[in-house]
């Protein structure tokens, strides 16, 4: 039990109507694709579910604040939900299953509530403070916990995209902690710091991260039994990068990415 399990119950509802979205638009003909000022893709479905996800907010927390990565918003104040509508649309449009919708609940700067929602892979993943994490496959829902992994030499670990590190941080900070470690792969974005989470793999760094990419994985993982930090050491999902682990590794993992 979690004294935000009426937000819990009500993120997980706003995870129905993006899934009932996305699941429509996937592999669809005619997806309509936009290329924003960053460069990065956007498709009609990622608006598509951030305006149906803000409207049941409007009606049912009217006095909540909503950022999100297609609408805008601001992280200022006490109670703020933090919307990516797909993670991984790069993966979307091109017909990969592995993309989801994050949804999380910010009180006073903290990642309280997070759910990680991804239909064409039949899982979802979802934690609330002081109520633990959970997962659902085909197979039902169960609780999850990270690994017991405590040595680098057994470690396995993913980033994103190996080429973020040679334009945010350090190529060679990254490949000093691969070259520790026992097995490296790239499941990127959101899955592997749910990996992390349900103890698959131990390690999952990323150099350059929005509020938005990772703000579940806040409650997600730490209340798996893991940690979640910035790569500068922080607890805070808004820091730029992200280091998610089993908890065991992570101050040597912080090391070898020092720059």
């Amino acid at each position: 039990m979690s004294r935000h399990d009426a937000d819990l119950e009500l993120a997980l509802r706003l995870a129905d109507a993006a899934d009932a979205i996305t699941a429509t638009r996937f592999r669809a003909h005619d997806l309509a694709v936009e290329r924003k000022p960053d460069r990065t893709p956007v498709t009609d479905a990622d608006v598509a579910v951030e305006d149906a996800v803000r409207a049941v907010l409007a009606s049912e927390r009217p006095d909540d604040v909503v950022m999100g990565e297609e609408r805008g918003g601001t992280l200022d104040a006490s109670r703020v939900w933090v919307l990516d509508p797909i993670d991984g649309t790069k993966n979307f449009l091109r017909g990969v299953p592995i993309w989801a919708t994050l949804i999380a609940l910010v009180e006073d700067g903290v990642p309280v509530v997070g759910v990680v929602s991804a239909p064409a892979m039949s899982r979802r993943w979802w934690a609330a403070a002081g109520g633990g994490a959970f997962a659902s496959d085909a197979s039902g829902e169960r609780a999850i916990s990270v690994s017991g992994v405590r040595s680098l030499e057994d470690a396995y670990v993913s980033t994103t995209d190996i080429k973020s590190w040679v334009e945010y941080h350090s190529r060679e900070a990254y490949l000093r902690l691969v070259d520790a470690t026992w097995e490296s792969r790239a499941f990127g974005d959101f899955y592997q710091h749910c990996l992390v989470a349900e103890g698959a793999i131990d390690l999952a760094p990323e150099c350059v991260a929005n509020p938005w990419d990772i703000a579940p994985f806040q409650v997600l993982v730490t209340e798996a039994g893991g940690r979640f930090t910035s790569l500068d050491g922080e607890e805070r999902y808004d820091g730029g990068s992200v280091l998610t682990s089993n908890g065991h590794l992570h101050e040597a993992a912080l090391k070898l990415l020092a720059r």
